[in-house]
């Protein structure tokens, strides 16, 4: 079922066959950001048909007013809202309005994280899964948020507005970068500050730190 929380809502929903292949035809011209770890449809959603080694754990994020219905059910999201499919469920190609489709691929490489884990702070979880969660990150006109760290993950800016300025802290030294709308994110150590004119607004999917005894293969 599809359940709501602070404005944003988690779908697990129950399997249902859609029409068409998992990959659809014409998918290459919608494909916003691609690698080995996940794949990101703008305006279009490949893998509404659940299959398994290729569309399983599956994120729809909605970028203005959008109706999605899966199984029985059916909800009206909003930008920034987000519904979470797992293997096995399927849904119809949202409609109505914009959306990105982020699909995590089976078997992906292992997580790369930083040398240092530091939580970031001022960030909504809302999303928590065992290979990764979502969060919003927020950040206030003129605010810093402190050096802190990230693993492997997907960015999508919420707010077009916003300037973020970052400093990013890299093989002994600083270097500084402004992100596009939509941006795959390496481990890092970072300091950020939002030097726009309204408060920062970013999906992050981001994937869970893997465990030294899951590295080893143990």
């Amino acid at each position: 079922m599809m359940t709501h929380g602070r404005g944003i809502f988690v779908a697990l929903a129950a399997a249902q066959a859609v029409a068409g292949g998992a990959l659809a035809q014409g998918a290459a011209n919608t494909v916003a950001l691609e690698n080995e770890y996940v794949r990101v449809s703008r305006d279009a959603a490949p893998c509404a048909t659940a299959a398994a080694a290729t569309c399983e754990d599956r994120v729809i994020l909605a970028m203005s007013d959008i109706a999605l219905k899966a199984g029985a059910e059916a909800r009206q999201m909003k930008r920034g809202q987000i519904a979470v499919f797992k293997a096995g469920e399927s849904y119809e190609a949202p409609a109505g309005g914009s959306y990105y489709e982020v699909a995590v691929k089976p078997n992906h490489p292992p997580v790369k994280s930083p040398p240092e884990l530091i939580p970031p702070p001022k960030n909504l979880i809302v999303f928590e899964g065992a290979r990764f969660f979502i969060y919003e990150e927020r950040l206030e006109v003129g605010d810093t948020r402190p050096r802190h760290s990230h693993s492997q993950r997907v960015e999508i800016r919420l707010n077009n507005g916003p300037m973020l300025h970052q400093w990013v802290y890299r093989d002994g030294g600083v270097a500084e970068s402004e992100p596009a709308i939509v941006n795959w994110r390496e481990p890092i150590i970072h300091m950020v500050k939002n030097i726009g004119d309204m408060p920062l607004r970013n999906f992050i999917l981001e994937f869970v730190p893997q465990r030294p005894d899951a590295a080893a293969g143990k």
